[in-house]
C-alpha cells in the first residue's frame, strides 16, 4: 500500500496535486495493475506542520516521506516517487 498525503490550506492547490497524482497512478497501472494507493488531503495547519514548513503552497508526502514541498510536482516526478515507494 502506498500512502499519499496532499498537504495544503487551499482546496484548488490540493485538487491540482491530486490530479497530477492520479495521472501518475494511471500511467503506472500498466506496469502495476493492482497498484494499491490511498490518497488523503490534509488542510489542518497543525497536521501540515508535522511534515512541511510551507502552508500556503502544496506539499506531497508519500509513505510518510516528504517528497515535494512548496511547489507543484510534475507527473514524471510523481511517477518516479511512486516507483521508489513500491520498491521500498
Amino acid at each position: 500500500m502506498v500512502n499519499i498525503k496532499i498537504l495544503g490550506l487551499r482546496h484548488p492547490e490540493r485538487y491540482a496535486v491530486r490530479r497530477i497524482v492520479l495521472s501518475a497512478q494511471n500511467e503506472l497501472q500498466a506496469q502495476y495493475p493492482d497498484l494499491p494507493v490511498e490518497i488523503a488531503e490534509i488542510n489542518d495547519p497543525s497536521q501540515i506542520g508535522k511534515y512541511a514548513f510551507v502552508l500556503v503552497l502544496p506539499s506531497l508526502v508519500i509513505n510518510e516521506k516528504l517528497v515535494c514541498s512548496g511547489s507543484f510536482p510534475s507527473k514524471d516526478e510523481v511517477v518516479g516517487w511512486l516507483r521508489e515507494a513500491l520498491q521500498a
